[in-house]
Order: C-alpha cells, then structure tokens, then sequence
C-alpha cells in the first residue's frame, strides 16, 4: 500500500512504512545538508532513519547552502 505525504507543499506518495531517510533518498539529498521538519516538530538527523511516517504526515525539508 502508500501513504501520502505532504512534501515542502507538495503531495508525494511513498510505501508504507517509509522513512524521513527514504523521502531524502528520493530526493537525492544528503541528511548533512538538511533539516527536517516533521509536522511542525524538527527531527534531529541521528532519526532520519528510524523516524517511520504515516499518511497525512507533513515534512519540510531545508537545504543548506554555503557560499560567500
């Protein structure tokens, strides 16, 4: 089955089960240049990977970007 999340405003559909890591993996992002937000609450980056999402979850993810 999926679950469908809000991504950054977006719609995404994802098995169940996944985790804040799958989403980034989808993404192609690397969870050292991110924050996660999880239904308003940050996720630190050691939960990435155990942080199961359910249906109806809303994350934000920010990139960071270096520069001068």
């Amino acid at each position: 089955m999926a679950m469908e999340l809000c991504v950054n405003g977006e719609k995404l559909l994802l098995p169940d089960g996944a985790t804040i890591q799958a989403v980034l993996d989808h993404f192609k992002l690397q969870p050292v240049r991110v924050a996660v937000e999880l239904n308003r609450d940050i996720v630190p980056k050691k939960s990435y990977s155990n942080t199961s999402l359910k249906s109806g979850d809303t994350l934000e993810i920010v990139t960071f970007v270096g520069g001068g």
